[in-house]
């Protein structure tokens, strides 16, 4: 009879064990939540990264863009797929496209050693010394890249390195969308 009652526990890890196998056979890869798409993009207030310190000067994310779109690139010193991502941030600096930075959990010195190794993509670079930001914004890592519309809109999300030109062009594409109507009072 006890060798019986020392299966139980045998059995009920294999069960758990199908149900998870069965659970990843069925969940798509490719499917990650972004929350923040169709939402405003958070007020979280930073410092700008200004020389090797973080100010004297403020800027409100919400307000970063200046009333245009912009990309907003969660980025660190020490994150290596940071650094494959620079060149292709480089390239949408030089396409024109207004390109925010948020400096993740980085010391501001070590984030300014970075941008004079690697180039500097950014209109502006903000920095989230402690990670509010990323918080706001949902982030489960570095990089991750937002496309902000005029209004302050997050209106597309990319998590991972931004190399891929068809991820690119999604991005340039969806804040460049001219917004929709707003909703007109049927005439009866």
């Amino acid at each position: 009879m006890n060798r019986w009652l020392s299966l139980i526990p045998l059995a009920v890890v294999a069960a758990l064990a199908a149900l998870f196998i069965g659970w990843s056979l069925k969940r798509d890869p490719a499917f990650k939540p972004d929350a923040l798409v169709g939402q405003p993009i958070p007020e979280t207030v930073l410092p700008l990264l200004t020389g090797d310190g973080a100010g004297p000067g403020y800027v409100d994310l919400k307000t970063a863009g200046v009333g245009r779109p912009m990309i907003v690139n969660v980025f660190a010193s020490w994150c290596a797929p940071c650094r494959v991502e620079n060149p292709t941030l480089l390239a949408l600096k030089a396409r024109g496209v207004a390109v925010v930075g948020i400096a993740y959990k980085d010391e501001p010195a070590d984030t300014r050693k970075f941008l004079e190794q690697f180039g500097d993509p950014f209109a502006k670079v903000l920095v989230d010394r402690d990670g509010r930001a990323g918080l706001d914004l949902g982030i489960s890592g570095v990089p991750e890249t937002f496309a902000v519309d005029a209004m302050g809109t997050v209106v597309a999300k990319h998590t991972g390195p931004l190399i891929d030109q068809a991820d690119v062009d999604r991005l340039v594409a969806a804040m460049q969308a001219p917004p929709r109507p707003l909703p007109t009072a049927t005439r009866r």
